[in-house]
Parts: structure tokens; sequence; C-alpha cells
């Protein structure tokens, strides 16, 4: 038989008690357990750590974008009580046509310096400062005693939102990167438009109908500052993407300067007529800014407030192009169906107000249909079909007879409206969005709310003066108002038609780009990849 073990000890050796499994399982080694377990530690830390950063996120989201959706009041309460308001200050109607413009036409100038100033101070610096100033100037609304001061500080108030919405947008683009949380956030931030403006209207419509309208400016006062105030608290500070960037004041002037002196001849053209001189010689001196302003950014400013290599992406400047004149033929359509409404059909404030809620509720839906369409479907198409619903709205506003049903014409309209803002800004702010690095967030945000909110206010202009050429000295409303509207067909016709000339391929990227200097600085790249 075979020796046993205790033929081969050493004298001095004691045998080993057998304790079978248990001595095995005794023998086992205990470090990779202590590590295992500092390992599933570390590893649920990391997932609640991502949970509550995910979470931060989401919270984010919802309060930035709730800013949108307060400084969006002012246009639609403008859109639906502006002939009330001007009527209660003594303003013909003509002239109330200021009560609207006055807002978007400096929300929509300023935005172009709102981004900059974000890139070098501070997106939520820049967005706490421009929300002071919009709630101050708000509840001074209240306080006007005719025309001119209403429009005043509503201009006033305007600047604060242009200072606000780049800054919304930009921390957006630089929280999420191209992507589907991009797109996502950029939709949430489109669907506050419509239902900002369109609700905004209705609540409008409550307050003047039946209390006195300067309760809307101290309402709107107080909404500002509980909603941006909260906002503010729930937004983290952010770093400056330029902090050693600075201002072009130089292009700054020029390009604020000649969008105000444009915007302002057109729209007072209607009530004075081009024969007046001062007329002439502000279009002049507006043309010559914008000169001025192409030739200083590209040839003297060191660091320009709208960098032109921004235009240097395939079909950028066409698509650009396409938006702004889409949203001046919108701008016409909003405000003279409103006035069709009120001074041809007779409805009240509120019937008007309640006649948009199609826009409110179907353009909230749209704007994340467009978001989910655009790493689907090339942006042509897409900006495409808002141009053509644009075409068709106008077409049912320049053809409405004066004693048909809301039901016939006017909510078919106000139906398919939802598809032209929304599928138009969500699907434009994002392709602007991803067309540019981190550093140039504010930029992109800039841009397309410069062509927003300034073109609904400059195609008010273009259209008044057809109106008032065609309405035969106030005896044919009707007919001036179909005349506006068929201004707007060509200019969302000419949209529509330069939509066959962009070529902006689907956009199915998921992170920053790994040569973005900006983003890899910041480790949310992986440079060399």
């Amino acid at each position: 038989m075979g020796a046993t073990s205790s033929d081969h000890m050493q004298p001095d050796e004691k045998p080993a008690a057998d304790t079978g499994m248990f001595n095995r399982t005794a023998e086992l080694p205990i470090a990779p357990i202590e590590l295992s377990l500092d390992d599933s530690l570390a590893a649920h830390n990391e997932t609640k750590s991502e949970d509550a950063g995910e979470t931060r996120k989401t919270l984010f989201l919802v309060f930035i974008t709730l800013t949108q959706l307060v400084q969006s009041i002012p246009l639609g309460a403008g859109i639906n009580s502006g002939l009330a308001i001007g009527a209660a200050l003594g303003a013909p109607p003509l002239a109330s046509v200021w009560v609207i413009a006055s807002y978007p036409l400096t929300q929509g100038t300023f935005v172009l310096i709102g981004g900059r100033l974000g890139e070098i101070y501070g997106h939520k610096a820049v967005l706490t400062a421009g929300s002071l100033w919009w709630v101050i100037w708000a509840l001074a609304g209240g306080y006007s005693t005719g025309l001119v001061s209403m429009c005043l500080l509503r201009g006033l108030c305007g600047v604060g939102g242009g200072l606000m919405v780049p800054n919304i947008v930009a921390l957006i683009g630089v929280t999420f990167p191209p992507g589907k949380e991009r797109n996502l956030g950029m939709a949430l931030f489109g669907s506050m438009a419509p239902v900002g403006a369109a609700g905004g209207s209705l609540v409008a419509a409550v307050i003047v109908q039946l209390a006195h309208w300067k309760w809307l400016f101290f309402m709107l006062g107080l909404l500002g500052a509980v909603v941006y105030g909260v906002a503010i608290a729930s937004v983290p500070a952010d770093e400056p993407v330029d902090p050693r960037g600075r201002i072009d004041y130089g292009g700054t002037y020029l390009g604020v300067g000649g969008l105000l002196l444009f915007n302002f001849a057109w729209n007072q053209a209607p009530l004075v007529g081009w024969s007046t001189p001062y007329e002439i010689a502000l279009l002049i001196l507006s043309v010559l800014h914008f000169l001025a302003f192409c030739y200083w950014e590209t040839r003297v400013a060191k660091e320009p407030i709208l960098p032109f290599n921004l235009w240097n992406a395939p079909s950028f400047g066409i698509l650009m192009l396409a938006i702004f004149f889409s949203f001046m033929s919108l701008g016409i359509y909003f405000w003279y169906m409103n006035i069709y409404m009120q001074t041809i059909r007779g409805d009240s404030l509120i019937q008007t107000g309640v006649q948009y809620l199609p826009l409110t509720i179907v353009g909230a839906i749209n704007s994340f249909f467009a978001a989910w369409l655009v790493p689907r479907v090339p942006a042509q198409v897409i900006i495409g079909a808002g141009c053509l619903a644009m075409v068709t709205i106008n077409v049912l506003l320049a053809t409405i007879p004066a004693d048909l049903t809301y039901w016939a014409m006017a909510f078919p309209a106000m139906f398919i409206s939802a598809f032209t803002i929304d599928l138009i800004t969500t699907s434009a702010q994002i392709i602007a969005s991803n067309t540019v690095p981190m550093k140039h967030q504010g930029v992109a945000g800039s841009l397309v709310g410069t062509l927003l909110s300034y073109g609904m206010s400059t195609g008010l202009g273009f259209a008044g003066t057809v109106e008032v050429h065609t309405f035969e000295n106030g005896t044919n409303l009707l007919r001036g108002y179909h005349s506006a509207a068929y201004l707007a067909v060509s200019m969302s016709g000419f949209a529509l038609l330069l939509c066959l000339f962009i070529r902006i391929p689907k956009d199915t990227r998921e992170g920053w780009e790994t040569d973005d200097e900006t983003a890899a600085a910041r480790g949310q790249v992986e440079v060399g990849v």
C-alpha cells in the first residue's frame, strides 16, 4: 500500500487536522473578497451619483425652459390685446401695431449681443441680469400713460428677453452634447413658445376684458419674478466658455443700430407715409449701418460679434434666409388673423384667445416631433414642411370671407399653424446648435432668436404698408387684411423655394466632436478617438 502522510512528516511536525471543505474555505484568500466589496460599494455610489446627476439635469431643463414660456407671454398678449390696449390709450388701430411690434423688435435685436455676453461673462450670469431687467420693465408697463410710453416700456422689457433667450439656448447646448438629450432639450424649449404666446393670448384676454389692462403688466412682472427666481436658483453656475474674450462694441453698435432703424422705418411708414422725409432718411441710414457692419465684422473686428465662419457650413446661409422669410410671414398671419376675428367677426378678446388654443396644444406636441425628425430626416425636408404649412395658413387667411364660421377656415388655419413655428424653430435651433462648437453655443442661440423675433416684428411693417394702400382709406378693412396675407403668402412661398437649395444631411451624432477644444478642455470628449 502507499505510504501515508505521516510517513513523510519531519520529526518536529504535527499532523494537520482534517477539516475537509471548511479547511479549504478557510484557506481562500481574504483580500479578493474585501476588494470585491469595495468595488460593489463604489459601483453603487457611482450609480447613485449618476442618478442624482440625471435628476439635476432634468430639473435644470424644466426650470430653464419655463423661463422661455414666461418671456413668450408678452408676445401673445400683444397680438390678442394690442388693439384693446391701444384703444384704451387713445391710439388708432394702425398705430396699435406698435403695441405688439415693440417687444419682438428689441428682443430680436438684443439677442444679437446677448449670446456673446454669455460666452464671456457666463450664461447664467447674463440670464440673471436679463431676467431682472425684464421683471422691472414688465412691472413698469402698468404705469404707461400713452401709446409712446407703453411701446417704450415694452421695448425695454424686450431687451431683457433678448438677453435671456440666447443664454437659455446656450445653457441647454453646453449642458447637453449633440444627440438625443440635446434634441429633447431643444424640443422642450421650442414647445414653450407656442404655449407661452398662445396661452398668454388667452390669459391677457381674460385680464384686459374683465379688469383693467394695467393688471396684465403687474401680473407679468410678478409671474416673472417667481418663475425666474426659481429657475436661477435651480440652474447651477457655469464657467464662461470664453472668459478672455472681448465685446465687439463697434459691431454691436452697427448691428443693433441698423436693426432698430430698419424696423422702425417700416413699422412707422403705415402711419406717416413714405413721403415723410425722415422715413427715407432712416431707411438709408439703416442700410448704411448694415453695410458698415459687414465691413467691420469681416475686416476690422478681431473678435466679431457674429463669426462669419458660421456661414461656411453647407447651406447654412440659405437656411437662415429661409427661416427669416418664414418668420416674417408668421408674424403677419398672427396679427391679421387676430384683427380679422376682432374687427370683422366681432369676436371678444376671450373668444379670440380660446380660438388660438389649437396652436397651443398641437404646437407643444409638434416641437417634440421636430426633435424626433432631426436625426432621421434631412433639414430641408423639415423646414420645407414648415414653410408649406406657412403658405397654407396664409392662403386661408387671404381668402377667408367676412361671415364664415370659425370652424370652416379659421380653425384649420390655427391647427395647421402649429406645424409652422414648431417644426421650423425647433429643427433650426438644433441644426444651428449642432453646427457650432461649444464655445459658440451663445452665438447659435442668438442667430435663430434674432431671426424669429425680429422677423415677426419686421414683417408687420411690410404688411402695414400693403394694408394702407389697399384698404380704400379704411372703408374696406377686409381687403387690406387679405392683401397683407397675400404678401405673407409670397414670403412663405419664397422660403419654401429656398428649401429646394438647402443640403444639410441628417445629423445622427451623439456627443461633441473630438476636435472641439472647449469640450476637450472640460473633459467632455475623448480626444484622439
